[in-house]
């Protein structure tokens, strides 16, 4: 695992290479709801744009903490500080190379089930 140096009071956060992360700890980040809505928000935003307390998901600080760590454990995502922020990107162009098209897929949003 990589891990930058951080200039600021906490520690630099610590991420996973896409390479280095079996296809289960892949499927396992993205499907939880809250860790999905994250990615899909990355993916539509600037990369280094959205910090951390910028999502509107339905958890508190520690959770979403936790659901971030396991992004960076499973190679989607890579962090570093800002100042007193913490800003995200979604490592597409990495996490695609490893598992072609799987970001594709959950990044569709899916139609509605369809009646019997």
């Amino acid at each position: 695992m990589a891990q930058r140096t951080s200039t600021g009071h906490r520690a630099a956060p610590e991420h996973t290479h896409p390479d280095d992360v079996p296809v289960q700890t892949a499927l396992a980040a993205l499907a939880d709801p809250v860790r999905l809505t994250l990615v899909r928000e990355l993916a539509e935003s600037a990369e280094w744009s959205r910090s951390c307390g910028g999502f509107d998901v339905p958890v508190g600080k520690a959770a979403l903490s936790h659901h971030f760590a396991v992004l960076r454990g499973a190679g989607l995502v890579e962090q570093r500080d800002e100042g007193p922020r913490r800003v995200n990107r979604l490592r597409r162009r990495e996490f695609d190379a490893r598992f072609p098209g799987l970001l594709e897929l959950v990044l569709r949003q899916d139609d509605p089930p369809r009646e019997a």
